[in-house]
């Protein structure tokens, strides 16, 4: 890595699950990741339970940014703009009914909650054919292996069996989420017909190179320490890439190519989840280094 000259070109946060996010030039990162990153998040009311894009596929075809001087109590308010370009904001006293119009689903929208209310966040209905909801999830095709989940930390594993997300996030494992440019350039290889764009794959932190860097270039950072401007990140492991991928989202058209071609050349995964171990400032154009 050090051969190489890698820098952080884009900064993203979430401010509502699955919905388009923000690019921001700096932040600071904490324990907790991108400060407000997936600061509220839907909840289909049929099942009571937490859901994102793998469930309700038109999510991604809102946006949402933070309304600056608000407060709906962990964080601000968020102004959506839904997919016919009209725009809801969470204090609206319609807002779930607006909400689950647009996504033609009864849900309710939710700021995250204590991290001790555990109902909150718990699935409340497990399905009756667990393999047929994960391969559903994952969008495999008849024969295609099940992602490995073998690197996951076991606490956090047992976690994610309990609760739709860690309790007290609305993360779907980890705080924060890297992805490199030569990441994309190598699946671009695989997928030559495919639009892909760093939206489909939702990083925290997109990396930029010299483009000498080659394959999936942050699954080498995997269980090494990193430095990226003032802060210091552990790289965990690999994240196992969804059907969200595939959806379509503003004018990026639904591709069941990406799929197919991350399971037969990477295992399904593509960029690194990473927890925060020492908090510091990032910006754009910071370099990040091992150690």
């Amino acid at each position: 890595m050090s051969s190489q000259n890698f820098t952080v070109k884009e900064i993203w946060r979430y401010p509502v699950k699955s919905m388009q996010g923000e690019r921001l030039t700096e932040t600071v990162l904490t324990s907790g990741g991108v400060p407000l990153d997936r600061g509220w998040a839907v909840r289909d009311e049929a099942t009571q339970t937490i859901v994102g894009a793998k469930k309700i596929a038109n999510l991604l075809n809102c946006s949402a940014r933070y309304i600056d001087g608000t407060n709906a109590g962990a964080v601000p308010h968020v102004e959506i703009t839904l997919p016919d370009g009209n725009t809801v904001r969470s204090d609206d006293t319609q807002i779930n009914a607006t909400l689950s119009a647009a996504l033609d689903q009864d849900v309710t929208l939710w700021p995250l909650q204590p991290a001790d209310n555990k109902e909150h966040y718990r699935t409340k209905h497990a399905p009756d054919d667990m393999e047929a909801e994960m391969r559903a999830i994952f969008a495999l095709e008849p024969g295609e292996p099940l992602p490995d989940f073998s690197s996951f930390p076991p606490d956090v594993l047992g976690e994610l069996m309990e609760y739709a997300t860690p309790v007290g996030t609305y993360f779907d494992a980890f705080p924060l989420d890297i992805l490199t440019e030569a990441s994309l350039r190598h699946l671009q290889t695989l997928t030559p017909d495919a639009a892909l764009d760093v939206r489909r794959f939702r990083p925290n932190i997109l990396v930029s190179d010299s483009e000498k860097a080659s394959g999936l270039e942050e699954a080498k950072w995997v269980g090494r320490p990193l430095t990226i401007g003032n802060a210091k990140v552990d790289a965990v492991m690999e994240c196992p890439r969804c059907i969200m991928t595939t959806r379509a989202q503003g004018d990026l058209p639904r591709d069941a190519s990406i799929m197919r071609a991350m399971v037969a050349h990477t295992a399904q995964n593509l960029s690194i989840y990473c927890n925060i171990s020492k908090p510091g400032r990032v910006a754009e154009g910071d370099t990040i280094t091992l150690g």
